[in-house]
């Protein structure tokens, strides 16, 4: 009985090859990007959970009150980790991680700037970082001990031995290879090439002991047999404790499965990158979905070519069920080729999609459950797609049937009419989207930064370049390389410090507001372009008070309410802060958010940064060259490595203009599936009424008339798919506008010209079948009446 089936299901896709070719193209291209969305969220759950431990591995987040708003954040102070672990039996180990911007790490004449950072000892008891050389207990415990990957050791060391090696620092101490290291996964929240021990970072002053100073990263394991939530009662008024009320933040235990994709917090409510996951997993659904719809519709619209099939078989005696299963199975049968045809589309696809995502996704053939889902993929799409169109096809009455009275799909309503504006009110609401998106990075892309990008490098301070640089500063701008020239405490770009602690003359004592806070020397204004609005830069030369000068930004000036701010003390640290200047808002982080209030404190403030003007009237080349001489001849040691703040700028962008590429392309496919199940509709109505064009042909009936005959019932769905597709697109595009502080506003234009695109799509689609049967000649479509 199989053996018959199978027999059949074959040579109904080889009597149908064109039929056949869409059906199974269409469930392949649906079936590979289906996989590949999952493939990619299978590794986003991924994260981090190749540790040992991972269930009781927590992150330590703080939570306080706002602004009049609940916020939450990751960073803690220093001491926290020490404190828990000494206090608190329930955890078993703690460490603070703390990944700084590349040291430069020196072995004889190598020199190389890599990434790594500082951890306590418990680090690698508590992640599954496994040491190839040396104890993992230990290999941390020493204040110059350092611990390097593999792929590390092979550019500093070649093929000896590391173990035992010196590496010098920031040319300023020797540090001891205790460990080796397999090198780091790529689905882990830790990017490293080196760890430190975090005893170094008290060496050189750079710990500290204050509960207000938010700045690390704290981890703990709990001990076996603990709950987090028993744990996260007993540390939840840890900082309120210790800093004896003057800290109001509450503690609380973030699990390692949501460290990727949860990351921002609305109250209690935990969202962030599950977001965007949650997205293409709904791309994928859809996907599929259009694609078995495509199987679906070609399947019931040749319905009456298999009627007589249908009939014989029951009148002698085939039951219902019989029929369900072979009809079943021969969508099952179309799967598997599909699956097949999928697998090597997947395939060849995953190197660009890596490329593209920035990730090492890859399929696991050795692994059982990889083939285990394969199948169970399989058969569910074999189903999916096969079950209407079995039921369908089983219920047809043998007397109708074998009578030639039987007719299929001829009435004003039937499912495969709802079924394609399913396809296209899916589509229309994507394209929409993809607009939304498109239009949202522009926005933000062409928004005014506050400040000038143009030909402004910045270059990280070494210890040299901190002693010597009145003198680096003079020959750049006596050189003619620079403009202008200062020292801050982060580039333009980013911002490496706030605070709720600032008081001035007024203030609510109640009011608990985030300000960003920014250190300059002076001239900031000249160096980077920003607009002054009421005031003067903060300028040492003629103001030698200014060191303790600072300025405000207008989203400041706002809060603080000044009427006259020029004068009025600031205080921050215990440092009284006179205000010399009001500045315009620029962009300090996320051009997708609202510009926050800042202070921009002067010299006696600390510095990360050297930002320069490059000067117009030479090119960047010549000025880079000459800028590179100088700063050799006094940081020798070091090379120099700059970073133009424009380039920095538009990496901003580089997450969201992924996610909104991959979202097109995945949009394109639906649109394209989607036309691929219209244009075999399209194909078989005009083989169905062959008989009917050729009558009306011989009548008079124009190329035009006929054409716009077998076109405006597929129109009609689509305008009915427009019709249902807007309201919810609006819905969705409005919901997800509002969750961004600075967005584009909702403008209908961009509705009607995706109901326009998605009707000259189908038209497209369906013409060339449309004209094709319009233009036939009539008598070789009248010759067997």
């Amino acid at each position: 009985m199989l053996r018959n089936y199978l027999k059949i299901a074959f040579r109904n896709l080889l009597r149908n090859k064109g039929f056949s070719l869409i059906n199974i193209s269409g469930l392949a291209i649906g079936m590979a990007s289906a996989v590949l969305i999952l493939l990619w969220i299978q590794y986003e759950f991924s994260y981090d959970n190749f540790n040992q431990h991972k269930d009781r591995l927590y992150q330590v987040w703080n939570r306080g009150f706002f602004d009049g708003k609940v916020q939450s954040w990751n960073s803690t102070p220093k001491i926290l980790a020490k404190t828990l672990k000494q206090e608190y039996p329930d955890i078993e180990e703690a460490s603070r991680v703390e990944l700084r911007s590349p040291f430069l790490l020196i072995v004889g004449d190598k020199k190389l700037r890599t990434r790594g950072g500082f951890v306590d000892p418990g680090f690698l008891k508590m992640f599954s970082f496994p040491l190839i050389k040396g104890n993992s207990k230990t290999a941390l415990d020493n204040v110059y001990s350092i611990v390097i990957t593999e792929s590390l050791a092979k550019k500093l060391f070649g093929d000896e031995d590391p173990m035992g090696k010196t590496i010098r620092i920031e040319n300023k101490d020797n540090f001891i290879v205790s460990g080796l290291l397999k090198d780091v996964p790529t689905n882990t929240r830790f990017s490293f090439e080196y760890l430190l021990p975090w005893a170094y970072m008290t060496k050189i002053g750079w710990d500290d002991d204050f509960w207000g100073n938010n700045s690390t990263n704290t981890y703990v394991l709990l001990k076996e047999h603990t709950t987090a939530a028993s744990v996260g009662a007993k540390i939840k008024n840890v900082t309120i404790a210790h800093s004896k009320g003057t800290e109001q933040n509450e503690l609380f235990l973030h699990p390692l499965s949501k460290w990727r994709l949860y990351t921002q917090f609305e109250g209690s409510v935990a969202g962030g990158r599950i977001a965007i996951v949650n997205t293409f997993g709904v791309l994928a659904i859809f996907i599929l979905v259009i694609a078995c719809i495509n199987f679906m519709n070609l399947s019931t619209a040749r319905s009456e070519k298999r009627a007589k099939e249908v009939g014989i078989r029951k009148v002698v005696g085939a039951e219902k069920h019989t029929l369900i299963s072979q009809f079943l199975g021969e969508s099952i049968l179309i799967s598997l080729l599909a699956g097949i045809i999928a697998l090597f589309i997947v395939q060849l696809a995953l190197p660009a999609f890596n490329a593209f995502t920035l990730q090492k996704i890859e399929i696991q053939y050795s692994n059982s459950y990889f083939w285990i889902s394969a199948i169970a993929f399989i058969l569910f799409t074999g189903l999916l797609a096969g079950s209407y169109p079995a039921f369908y096809l089983s219920a047809f009455q043998p007397v109708r049937v074998l009578k030639g009275t039987f007719k299929a799909g001829h009435t004003s309503f039937s499912p495969r009419k709802v079924l394609v504006v399913i396809q296209f009110t899916i589509a229309i609401i994507l394209i929409i989207a993809t607009i939304f998106v498109n239009r949202q990075i522009q926005y933000s892309q062409d928004r005014e930064t506050g400040y000038s990008k143009d030909n402004l490098i910045y270059h990280f301070l070494t210890e040299d370049l901190e002693k010597k640089y009145p003198i680096i500063k003079s020959e750049l701008l006596s050189s003619g390389v620079a403009t202008a020239v200062c020292k801050t405490s982060a580039p333009m770009t980013q911002g490496f410090s706030n605070s709720w602690g600032f008081e001035w003359q007024g203030k609510d004592p109640k009011s608990k507001i985030i300000f960003n806070r920014f250190c300059v020397d002076e001239d900031l204004a000249k160096t980077v372009g920003l607009t002054i609005v009421k005031g003067r830069d903060i300028n040492l030369k003629d103001y030698p008070t200014d060191s303790t000068a600072c300025m405000i930004n207008e989203s400041a000036l706002k809060i603080m309410g000044f009427k006259d701010p020029i004068g009025q003390i600031i205080k921050d640290n215990n440092v009284d802060w006179h205000v010399v200047g009001v500045i315009k808002d620029f962009v300090l982080q996320s051009p997708f958010e609202n510009t926050e209030p800042m202070v921009i404190e002067g010299a006696r403030g600390w510095f990360n940064v050297i930002h320069i003007k490059l000067n117009t009237q030479n090119s960047n080349a010549e000025n880079l060259k000459i800028a590179e001489e100088i700063f050799k001849k006094h940081n020798y040691q070091f090379p120099f490595e700059y970073q133009f703040i424009d380039e920095e700028y538009a990496q901003k962008f580089n997450d969201v203009q992924r996610v909104s590429k991959l979202i097109s392309l995945f949009t394109a496919l639906i649109i394209f599936i989607s036309c691929l199940g219209l244009f075999g509709l399209a194909t078989y109505m005009a083989e169905n009424r062959i008989k009917e064009i050729g009558v009306r042909k011989v009548l008079g009936a124009s190329v035009l008339s006929i054409t716009t005959l077998l076109s405006k019932d597929f129109l009609k769905l689509i305008i009915v798919a427009i019709v249902i597709a807007t309201p919810i697109a609006y819905f969705i595009v409005s919901k997800w506008l509002q969750s961004i502080s600075y967005h584009v506003s909702v403008q209908w234009w961009v509705f009607i010209t995706a109901g326009l695109l998605s009707m000259l799509i189908a038209l497209i689609t369906i013409s060339y079948q449309a004209i094709k049967a319009a233009t036939a000649n009539p008598v070789q479509s009248l010759r067997s009446e």
